[in-house]
């Protein structure tokens, strides 16, 4: 039987980024600084608890902003932090798309044929593009999010 897909973003939901949001507050924002901290990200425990729930009905996947060359990284975290296994979908290096665009569009990739039990995302304009989509969604909101990771999701097409 296959088993209905959970998604999850990862800043903001299962990882708390704030300590890295500085590189972003400058006037030249860091973005390469911003993604090289993102292995020391700490974890939160309502996504973690939430996603290790969700394993035990559907299978957890995973669909971010964070560009392609943050897997390595990303799937480590993963591992460090006892997150379920499950297919990691990224945007491309190249895509500076908001991402209340790039991630409906990665999210219906990924879930092709698919059942789609819940998408979890702190971002309210994704929720929103993922609702107009038909999905169901959980507004992730438990970590505040500052200006600066707003502006890098649906600004700047980063995150």
């Amino acid at each position: 039987m296959i088993r209905p897909l959970a998604v999850f973003d990862i800043d903001g939901v299962l990882a708390d980024v704030r300590h890295r949001l500085p590189h972003l507050e400058q006037r030249h924002k860091d973005w390469d600084a911003f993604f090289a901290a993102a292995p020391d990200d700490p974890p939160l425990a309502a996504g973690v608890a939430l996603a290790i729930e969700s394993a035990k009905d559907c299978e957890v996947v995973y669909v971010t902003g964070r560009p392609e060359r943050c897997r390595e990284d990303t799937l480590q975290w993963f591992a460090r932090h006892g997150l379920p296994p499950g297919r990691l979908s990224m945007r491309s290096g190249r895509d500076r798309r908001p991402a209340r665009l790039a991630k409906p569009e990665l999210l219906r990739r990924l879930a092709a044929g698919r059942v789609v039990a819940v998408v979890v995302d702190d971002d309210p304009e994704v929720c929103e593009a993922y609702e107009q989509a038909g999905y169901p969604v959980i507004r992730a909101e438990w970590m505040t999010g500052p200006a600066a990771l707003r502006e890098a999701q649906e600004e700047e097409g980063r995150t």
